[in-house]
């Protein structure tokens, strides 16, 4: 149960900071965004805890974990559902436009931030719960 209230934490946080970030990043959000940013989150903590990897590998790997699921996302929610959340069509090297490679190296940027921020924090918040 304490690692159920652990990662029921860390989805609430990554939501609401996805969204900060968007807010911040171009003036609006979506209701998706929140689960998007759960995800990925969620998906570093895990890693953080259960994989000992150099910290580039780390990078790298958030970097695909978040273009994969903005990827995911842009295909449910503006390719089928045309919700029309974001369109990438206009950046070069993107795909569908619902990622492109700009972008992801943004990801890789933020990512890195992610896990320095989640190797300091972890600890404290693992005696939390």
């Amino acid at each position: 149960m304490r690692n159920f209230y652990h990662y029921l934490f860390v989805a609430l946080l990554g939501g609401f900071g996805y969204c900060l970030i968007e807010i911040i990043w171009r003036g609006r959000t979506h209701y998706s965004m929140f689960f998007a940013g759960a995800i990925v989150l969620s998906s570093f903590v895990y890693i953080e805890q259960n994989y000992t990897l150099p910290f580039w590998t780390k990078c790298l790997t958030g970097m695909i974990i978040i273009t994969a699921t903005e990827f995911v996302f842009g295909v449910m929610f503006n390719l089928v559902l045309k919700e029309h959340v974001w369109d990438y069509s206009n950046i070069p090297l993107n795909i569908m436009g619902q990622i492109c490679l700009p972008f992801s190296l943004l990801w890789l940027a933020l990512s890195g931030i992610a896990f320095k921020v989640i190797e300091k924090t972890e600890p404290f918040l693992s005696k939390i719960y």
